[in-house]
């Protein structure tokens, strides 16, 4: 994975949290050991394992999976009551001096905010709100604030307050770290709000994958906001993805909730074009609001315009009515997608280069769900669980039948690999990088987007063949097509300059003294218009494409490296949104944000405006030593019976904390690595790690075969007992109690060679976050047993 890593040279001092880049991001690696080598930075590792990055870590500190955001919130009162912060940083940028309702409560006995209801575990967030001033005719509303940070009800002594409780002793006591190693840990990055230093973090799925995912990444950015680390070089909060494009995937609108640049996905009660606006565009908030999203409607307009072209007119609202438009309040993610797919509510399945089988959280009832679908189309490289679930021997024993009587339709489109197509990809510094071809495909195997484009050309013949009997003909015959496919042949040139966007007549900006014409590439988001003069396919985009050709416009295929002593910006090696700013909120107002200030306090989550901990779902505990509340009370619960099965918490059937992890010789599933002989090699088998201790409690020896035994179901692994695992001491209502924890790679399936094993995600629940839907598969409670001793 290419990143902004080379920016971490600014750092000094690295906290590597809920991630574990020297496996599973090497690359990156080496900008953490240079920042180290050249600069003297301290590197943390925290991680419930001692990973290879823990072994180059000047500190490594244990946890319980699952407590990451009781870490957090005891180091958050550590930089408070030391008075750590960065004073006019947080003054100046952040909302700590704002006043907040004098309703607002946090009820640490029933461990809920204020406003919360129980029928609908959703909380209504009135009491969240700012206090204004008395407003001014022709002015917005001003927040009250109080620049002393002294008033009870300001953010920051909220935020003191609710911290309070996160002692070192109750957050050792929790998450299972020696209270030596938390100080060590808080002691070297509270250090870096300093003016001189500047402190970094880097997370990945190990942060994201709880139900209270979004609350942790809040709390590190509480943290990093108090200590001035946002907007600085060496800075920032770092996402390790799990790939090279998942920040560009959703740049462009994969998630079911937005639209390219993130724009909202509209609803059924936003009819009309003006409604969706003024849903979308927020109202601005006093003196300091930049207010960026004031001009949605522009964006909006050029997106339409960008799809549909010149069928996009004024008149029909440029094309919005078009649009589909989602049931108010109902996600589409993907726990929601296969829970309506086993069901029997949805019928068919384009499973494009993903393998849900095995990557998908409780992959038995997707693998059920799989099953009552009447097609399935599966584009990927090699034979995986999804596209061949139908041979799935122990999905057929459930079901009772053989291949033939499975009812799904299954059609397998081969795939290109990324190495046999030419485009962008966007990394998590925001960083657009052209990639081009570098071999040809092999046998019937084609780009996605050829794929897509005999999809589309398909389905156009068949709605212009009946035109007069088609059920809302209009997306499909006037969408914008021909011209990325000229001669037949996708050409990624083609979308680039249409994301970019261009004038579609001539335009003048008089203030600025700038005019455009009719063809121009847009050079600047500024200058697109809500009249239908412009076209963007992204905002975000424009200033990546600035001349119709290639060598001169392709901003994003441009490779000057900056001198070894330069600060790491690279400003000309590819392309970086928005308008090739490398690093954003440098000591400016948080334009995106309606207040302009970034959030301790944030009045939008659903479950919570202060980051708060919960147990996961299954939890060896059976209360929460720091509030009345067990469980994120506005997490996403399905019916936790049959297939959604859970074990209860403190449950003596599965007493052991799982979590799963990826390895540095295969990537996600490992549909592509595991037909790779030489990585499969080294990785052939699915095992499981656990502590010495708890293999000597259970009488497994090193290579024995075991059963790891979830509430949902089971998998055979080989045993690896290990020193990079540690029994956790955990003290509960004043007694002390050992909880062993154990770990799975996730990269294996029913079709791994010889043998190797099934997904450990047939051990996980199907219970998401409160805000982003995303799976808790990094803490769930499982049991073990010896099956058979290594070499049987």
């Amino acid at each position: 994975m290419t990143n902004h890593w080379i920016d971490l040279r600014n750092s000094d001092c690295i906290l590597m949290m809920g991630a574990n880049p020297a496996e599973n991001h090497p690359v990156s690696m080496r900008w953490v050991l240079a920042a180290r080598d050249d600069r003297g930075a301290t590197l943390i590792s925290v991680d419930p394992r001692y990973t290879r990055t823990s072994a180059v870590a000047d500190v490594y500190a244990p946890l319980r999976s699952g407590t990451d955001l009781a870490f957090l919130g005891g180091l958050i009162r550590h930089i408070l009551d030391g008075d750590l912060i960065h004073r006019d940083y947080v003054i100046r940028h952040t909302n700590a001096s704002l006043l907040i309702d004098e309703r607002f409560r946090f009820d640490e006995a029933a461990g809920l905010f204020s406003g919360y209801d129980e029928a609908t575990r959703s909380y209504d967030k009135s009491t969240w709100q700012y206090q204004y001033e008395q407003p001014t005719v022709g002015t917005p509303p001003e927040p009250k604030t109080d620049p002393t940070l002294e008033h009870p009800q300001c953010v920051y002594q909220i935020l003191r307050r609710h911290y309070a409780r996160y002692t070192i002793e109750r957050v050792s006591q929790v998450t299972g770290t020696p209270s030596a190693d938390l100080q060590r840990v808080y002691r070297a990055f509270a250090a870096t709000g300093a003016a001189d230093k500047a402190g970094t973090i880097m997370f990945a799925m190990g942060w994201t994958q709880h139900t209270t995912g979004t609350q942790t990444i809040r709390a590190m950015a509480i943290a990093q906001s108090l200590l001035g680390n946002i907007g600085r070089p060496g800075g920032g909060m770092n996402a390790l993805r799990g790939e090279s494009n998942v920040q560009g995937s959703t740049d462009h609108g994969l998630l079911f909730n937005i639209l390219p640049g993130y724009l909202k996905t509209p609803t059924a009660s936003q009819q009309t074009l003006a409604k969706h606006h003024a849903a979308c565009t927020p109202a601005p908030t006093g003196r300091l609001d930049a207010n960026g999203w004031a001009d949605y409607p522009k964006y909006s307009v050029s997106l339409l315009k960008s799809m549909f072209g010149r069928s996009a007119t004024a008149e029909n609202d440029f094309g919005y009515v078009w649009l589909p438009k989602r049931d108010d309040g109902v996600d589409h993610s993907w726990l929601s997608i296969f829970d309506a797919m086993h069901r029997g509510s949805v019928h068919g399945l384009f499973a494009w280069g993903q393998n849900p089988a095995c990557s998908g959280a409780n992959a038995a009832k997707v693998r059920r769900a799989l099953a009552r679908l009447d097609w399935l189309v599966c584009v990927n490289l090699f034979p995986n669980e999804t596209g061949w679930f139908w041979q799935d021997e122990k999905l057929l024993a459930e079901l009772g039948g053989k291949p033939e009587d499975v009812p799904t339709e299954v059609f397998v489109l081969p795939a290109a690999a990324f190495v046999e197509k030419e485009g962008s990809v966007t990394n998590s510094g925001r960083w657009m990088q052209w990639r081009h071809r570098a071999a040809d495909s092999p046998g019937d195997a084609r780009a996605d987007s050829q794929w897509m484009d005999l999809i589309y050309r398909e389905l156009r013949d068949l709605y212009r063949a009946d035109a007069e009997q088609a059920v809302c003909p209009e997306p499909i015959l006037n969408l914008v097509w021909d011209e990325y496919f000229p001669d037949g042949q996708f050409d990624p040139h083609a979308v680039a300059r249409q994301l970019n966007g261009r004038f579609l007549r001539d335009v003048e900006f008089p203030a600025e003294g700038k005019r455009f014409k009719q063809g121009e590439q847009v050079p600047d988001p500024a200058y697109l218009r809500s009249d239908g003069s412009t076209s963007s396919g992204n905002w975000l985009y424009c200033g990546s494409y600035i001349a119709p050709t290639p060598q001169h416009g392709n901003l994003a295929a441009r490779r000057r490296a900056e001198p070894d002593d330069g600060p790491g910006a690279n400003p000309d090696w590819a392309w970086c949104w928005p308008m090739n700013r490398r690093i954003i909120y440098n000591r400016k107002t948080f334009r995106m944000l309606p207040d302009g200030r970034a959030r301790l306090f944030a009045p939008t989550l659903a479950d919570g405006p202060l980051p708060e901990h919960y147990e996961p779902l299954e939890s060896p505990l059976t209360h929460n030593p720091f509030c009345g509340q067990m469980f994120n009370p506005a997490a996403k619960p399905w019916d936790f019976r049959g297939v959604d099965v859970c074990s209860p918490c403190g449950s003596r059937e599965f007493p052991y904390v799982c979590t799963t992890y990826r390895v540095t010789e295969h990537w996600q599933t490992g549909v592509i690595t595991r037909h790779c002989p030489w990585l499969l090699e080294l990785q052939p088998q699915l095992f499981v790690e656990l502590s010495r201790e708890l293999a000597t409690e259970k009488g497994i020896r090193p290579g024995d075969r075991v059963r790891v035994r979830s509430a949902r179901g089971s998998v055979a692994a080989i045993a690896l007992p290990t020193a990079r695992l540690k029994p956790f001491r955990i003290v509960v209502d004043g007694r002390s109690r050992t909880i062993h924890q154990v770990g799975l790679p996730w990269c294996f399936g029913w079709l791994t060679p010889e043998g190797g094993g099934d997904s450990a995600n047939l051990l996980t629940p199907n219970v998401g976050d409160a805000n982003t839907l995303i799976p808790e598969t990094k803490a769930f409670l499982v049991d073990l047993e010896k099956v058979s001793v290594g070499g049987e």
